[in-house]
């Protein structure tokens, strides 16, 4: 008997917020930087990539988006690639610590 492979069903995401992002209009090379850039011109224009996302009314929305996906690449909701990955894990670990403490 054949074995039916199933997927992880994701929710499809909801674009609405994209709406009401401060970063809408701007060019996205700012956001996800061009190819072969050195990291002194990274490190100016993640900057200003975070201070636009810093004024963002939808900011918590747009790094949920890209933490739940994952986005690998760019700048979304005011994290990095790197940092992105970062709160990734904490997130897990947050989620497995509520999850043995409801059990104990």
């Amino acid at each position: 008997m054949s074995q039916v492979r199933r997927q992880i069903a994701r929710p499809r995401p909801s674009w609405g917020w994209q709406d009401d992002a401060a970063c809408r209009g701007e060019d996205l090379v700012l956001f996800f930087g061009p190819d072969g850039e050195r990291q002194p011109e990274r490190d100016i224009r993640e900057r200003k990539a975070k201070a636009i996302c810093g004024q963002c009314p939808v900011r918590a929305e747009c790094l949920d988006y890209a933490l739940s996906r994952p986005e690998k690449y760019g700048t979304w909701g005011g994290l990095n690639e790197d940092e992105r990955a970062s709160e990734r894990r904490r997130r897990m670990r947050r989620a497995a610590s509520a999850g043995i403490s409801a059990v104990a």
